[in-house]
C-alpha cells in the first residue's frame, strides 16, 4: 500500500518543514500536521468512516490530558500534577454545553475512571462526544503516565460533512525519521478506511502549525 507514496517527496517536505522551523523559531513547538484531500465520496451517502492508529512518536509536543475519575484515580492524577474532576464537580455543569465545550476545548484529551464512563453522557451531555473529546477508559490496573503517553500517540480519523481532513501527526522536535514513520503509518491506516483505498486520496499536504504546506501526494 506504500507504493503510491514517494518516500524520498516526503522526506524532501520533512526536511524543508524542519529547516523552515529551526530558522523562523517560534515561542512554541509547532505541530506537524497531515491534510488529507478525499474525492469520490460522497459524505452524504458513502459510510462515514472512523478510526484511530496508535502512531510510534507523539504526535504534540505539549499533550493535555483531564482525568475524570473515582476518588482514586482523582488521587494518582494530583499526585501526577494532571487536572482531574470527580463527579460532583462534574455535576456542577449541569450538561451546560457552554462550559462543556470550553472544558473539552481547553484539553488534547480525557481519561474517565472504568466505573464512571457510563455516567459521563448523564453528567456532561452530548458535547464530548460531539467535539470527538469522548474519555478513554482507564481502569486502576492502568499506568496513568502510560496511558496518556498512548493518548499522546494516538491519531483520530473522522470524516464528518466535508471531504477535507487534518490531523496532528508529529512535532519539529522530533528527528526526521520518527515524523516520516508517523506520517507513513498515519496514512497507510487512513487508506485501509477508505472504501476505494488510494483511488478516494485527491491530495496529501504536510505544513508545520506556522509554515507553508508541502505536497506529498
Amino acid at each position: 500500500m506504500t507504493s503510491k507514496l514517494d518516500t524520498d517527496q516526503l522526506r524532501e517536505a520533512v526536511k524543508a518543514i524542519l529547516e523552515q522551523a529551526k530558522t523562523k523559531q517560534r515561542k512554541f513547538t509547532e505541530t506537524i500536521e497531515l491534510q488529507i484531500g478525499l474525492k469520490n465520496y460522497d459524505p452524504q451517502k458513502d459510510k462515514r468512516f472512523t478510526g484511530s492508529i496508535r502512531l510510534p512518536n507523539p504526535t504534540k509536543a505539549k499533550f493535555s490530558v483531564m482525568v475524570l475519575g473515582d476518588a482514586a484515580h482523582v488521587d494518582q492524577a494530583t499526585a501526577l500534577g494532571l487536572p482531574s474532576l470527580d463527579v460532583e464537580a462534574m455535576k456542577k455543569f449541569k450538561k451546560n454545553k457552554k462550559i462543556v465545550k470550553k472544558l473539552c476545548k481547553s484539553h488534547n484529551a480525557f481519561v474517565a475512571s472504568d466505573t464512571l464512563l457510563r455516567q459521563i453522557p448523564r453528567l456532561l451531555g452530548p458535547t464530548p462526544n460531539k467535539l470527538g473529546k469522548f474519555p478513554s477508559l482507564v481502569t486502576h490496573n492502568d499506568d496513568l503516565t502510560k496511558k496518556i503517553h498512548e493518548l499522546a500517540c494516538t491519531v483520530k480519523f473522522q470524516l464528518k460533512k466535508v471531504l477535507c481532513l487534518g490531523v496532528a501527526v508529529g512535532h519539529v522536535n522530533l528527528t526526521e525519521d520518527e515524523i516520516v514513520e508517523n506520517i507513513v503509518l498515519s496514512i497507510n491506516f487512513l487508506v485501509s478506511l477508505l472504501k476505494k483505498r488510494w483511488q478516494n486520496v485527491k491530495s496529501l499536504y504536510i505544513k508545520s502549525s506556522m509554515g507553508s504546506p508541502h505536497s506529498i501526494y
